[in-house]
């Protein structure tokens, strides 16, 4: 599949894109005349909505087809019909209707002029080669990769890149000036045993790395299904028993090199711990921050990422730093 929005054609009129052949259904008439009318009609194209109209076209309603296909014979078409129709006016441009589609996630919406439907544009503009799009992963591969495209062409100066992306770096000097400060808690500890602020850049680097996987792969985890309670604990522990055996492995890889380097024990035992434990938590938390947002309403993908490395960066220096004062202290 393969997004087909052409620079050029984003700020065309939608009009020049719009279909005619959209299946016209009456109200008055029960769901067993209508498909009646349709197999006479043998409407072309493809069928995603059929719409409700009066003689004048002027637009009532819209049913999706598998309402029509699965209703009752003798029930009325204003019965089943959604009568709230998100439209599109005739005057609009395409990137107007990409703004639609990435709303809504409809398949085609009725292009109005005044009150009169005129057409309707599909989603298929934007796409080339798809052959189901009643496919839900399919769906949202199309609507992710037209948000990719109209994103991309929609920062038309530096200053808009600038204050798109400015306000997430903020959360890294946060998390930057954070880290700082707990540093100096533990400046004493540090005075004392000089050789774990060698090691605290590998175990901040392996906390970010695990906490972005554990972002990413909850994203898609997120693709296109919904979100329980169930579900969020279930793969947070999951996650964090992964996060348990990385942090471990490359905990104990780098105890090795701290007792090959330095030959200090228990520096080496406080990585194996510090960085064992950190990544569990890193991988635990970086997991939950997308699921929580779904369930919270929000667009995952808006802010997880800088938050869960905020909080990784927190976590794991925390608990670097308090076992190393355990032993160490």
């Amino acid at each position: 599949m393969s997004a087909a929005i052409p620079d050029d054609i984003l700020d065309e009129p939608v009009t020049k894109h719009m279909r005619f052949d959209f299946c016209r259904l009456r109200a008055n008439r029960t769901v067993a005349e209508a498909l009646a009318d349709l197999r006479v009609q043998q409407p072309q194209g493809r069928i995603v909505y059929f719409y409700v109209t009066d003689d004048q076209d002027r637009l009532e309603g819209v049913v999706p087809t598998r309402r029509l296909l699965l209703s009752q014979p003798d029930a009325k078409v204003r019965e089943i019909m959604v009568n709230k129709v998100v439209t599109i006016d005739s005057t609009a441009d395409v990137r107007t209707a990409c703004d639609l589609f990435l709303k809504h996630k409809f398949l085609a919406f009725p292009v109005m002029h005044g009150e009169r439907m005129v057409g309707i544009v599909d989603v298929e503009l934007f796409a080339e080669g798809i052959d189901d799009l009643e496919r839900t992963k399919q769906q949202d591969d199309l609507f992710q990769l037209i948000g990719v495209h109209v994103s991309a062409t929609q920062q038309i100066s530096p200053w808009e890149g600038f204050k798109s992306r400015f306000p997430w770096l903020l959360c890294n000097i946060a998390g930057g000036i954070l880290a700082a400060i707990l540093t100096n808690f533990f400046e004493g500890l540090l005075v004392k045993v000089v050789a774990l602020a060698l090691f605290v850049p590998v175990v901040l680097a392996l906390s970010e790395s695990v906490a972005i996987q554990s972002v990413t792969l909850a994203l898609v985890v997120l693709h296109g299904m919904p979100c329980t309670l169930r579900d969020l604990a279930t793969r947070v522990v999951r996650e964090a028993a992964t996060g348990l055996l990385l942090g471990l492995a490359c905990g104990c890889i780098m105890g090795i090199v701290a007792l090959a380097w330095l030959g200090q024990g228990p520096v080496a035992f406080c990585l194996v711990v510090g960085i064992g434990l950190g990544v569990t938590f890193s991988a635990a938390f970086g997991l939950a921050m997308p699921l929580v947002l779904r369930l919270s309403g929000r667009d995952p993908q808006v802010a997880s990422g800088p938050i869960a490395l905020v909080i990784a960066d927190m976590l794991s220096l925390t608990i670097y730093f308090s076992v190393a004062q355990a032993m160490l202290g």
